[in-house]
C-alpha cells in the first residue's frame, strides 16, 4: 500500500510529511539523509507505531514531494537552513516537544534544533553523534589522505561539472554512495527504486550543491539565516538528552561526530555501536527503534 502523504506549509516549504500511529501517543519526527527519503524508515515507523508511538516522517527541502513556497526563495542546503526547517515543522503541527532522531542531513537538522532550541524537542537520537559543522575548520583543515578520497562526491559537487553530473546521474551517483556507503548492506533494486523518484524534485540539485559548497565556505548562505549560522560557529554544545547511534561499517562515518561523545552532549544517555552503514535506520531498523524507545523512557 502506497504511503498517505500529507502536505503543511512550515517557513519557506511546503513539506511533505508521513504519519504512523497514535495522534495521542508520543511523537517522533525520523528525519532521512542525503541521498535518501523516508522509505528508509518504513520499518522503525511501522515497529514504532505498533509501540503505541506518534511517528512523523517528512521528505527534507529538495527530496520527494516538499516544494518551496516561493520560486524567489534561495535554494539553500546549508546547516542551518535545515534547522528551521524542522523547527517550523515542529510549530506548524503543533508539535509538544517531540522526540528527533536521523542521520546525514537529518541528523544535522535534528542536532541543529537541540542545540539551538533545546526547548522545542524533548530528546534526541544522532548517528554519529554532534553533526554540526565546524565550517571554518572544514575550509582550511584537510583531512588524512585515506578520509579525503572518500569525499569525492562532496569536492565533484565543488565544480559546475558535478552540477551537470548530479543533474544527469541522480539515481546513479546515489546507488554509487549506497554502495560505497553501506559495504555490508545488501538493498535490492527494489529498495533503491523506492527511494529514487524522489530525487527527481525539481530542487534537488541545487539544494545538495549548495550544501556542500557552503559548508566548505565556498559560497555565501541565506541570509534569512545568518544569525544561526553564526551561532552555530561557535559549536554549541547539546544539553537535551541523547543517544548516539555508531554505525561500525559507514565508510563516511569520520566526516561526521567525535570519538568522544561527551565533549559535545551534557546530557548523553548511551552510546550504541551497531553494524550497520550509513543508513542504519533502514539496514538495522530495529535497533534503532530501540533508540527511540529507550530514549523515550528516559
Amino acid at each position: 500500500m502506497a504511503p498517505v502523504i500529507s502536505t503543511v506549509r512550515a517557513g519557506v516549504l511546503d513539506v511533505a510529511y508521513e504519519r504512523h500511529g497514535d495522534p495521542a501517543g508520543r511523537t517522533v519526527v525520523l528525519l532521512h539523509g542525503f541521498p535518501y527519503d523516508t522509505r528508509c524508515y518504513d520499518d522503525v515507523a511501522r515497529i514504532l507505531a505498533k509501540q503505541g508511538f506518534d511517528v512523523i516522517v517528512p521528505y527534507l527541502r529538495g527530496f520527494g514531494p516538499t516544494r518551496f513556497a516561493d520560486a524567489g526563495t534561495m535554494r539553500s542546503g546549508e546547516q542551518a537552513a535545515l534547522g528551521h526547517d524542522l523547527r517550523e515543522l515542529i510549530a506548524a503541527l503543533d508539535l509538544d516537544r517531540p522526540l528527533v532522531a536521523g542521520y546525514d542531513w537529518g541528523g544535522r537538522a535534528a542536532c541543529v534544533v537541540a542545540a539551538v532550541w533545546p526547548e522545542s524537542v524533548s530528546g534526541l537520537v544522532s548517528v554519529s553523534g554532534y553533526l554540526v559543522q565546524d565550517r571554518a575548520a572544514a575550509a582550511t583543515t584537510p583531512a588524512p589522505p585515506h578520509l579525503e578520497k572518500r569525499y569525492w562526491y562532496q569536492y565533484y559537487l565543488h565544480s559546475e561539472r558535478g552540477r551537470a553530473g548530479l543533474a544527469a546521474y541522480r539515481a546513479e551517483i546515489a546507488q554509487t554512495l549506497w554502495t560505497d556507503w553501506s559495504p555490508t548492506w545488501r538493498f535490492g533494486d527494489s529498495e533503491f527504486a523506492a527511494t529514487a523518484p524522489s530525487f527527481d524534485n525539481p530542487d534537488f540539485v541545487g539544494v545538495a550543491v549548495h550544501s556542500y559548497r557552503h559548508r566548505y565556505g565556498l559560497v555565501p548562505g541565506d541570509a534569512a539565516y545568518a544569525e544561526t549560522e553564526q551561532l552555530l560557529a561557535t559549536q554549541p554544545r547539546i544539553t537535551v538528552p541523547t543517544i548516539v547511534i555508531d554505525p561500525t561499517e559507514d565508510t563516511v562515518a569520520a566526516l561526521y561526530g567525535a570519538s568522544d561523545h561527551s565533549a559535545h552532549f551534557t546530557d548523553l544517555i548511551d552510546v550504541r555501536a551497531v553494524d550497520a552503514g550509513h543508513n542504519p535506520p533502514q539496514e538495522l531498523p530495529g535497533q534503532f527503534a530501540d533508540a527511540v524507545r529507550t530514549l523515550a523512557e528516559n
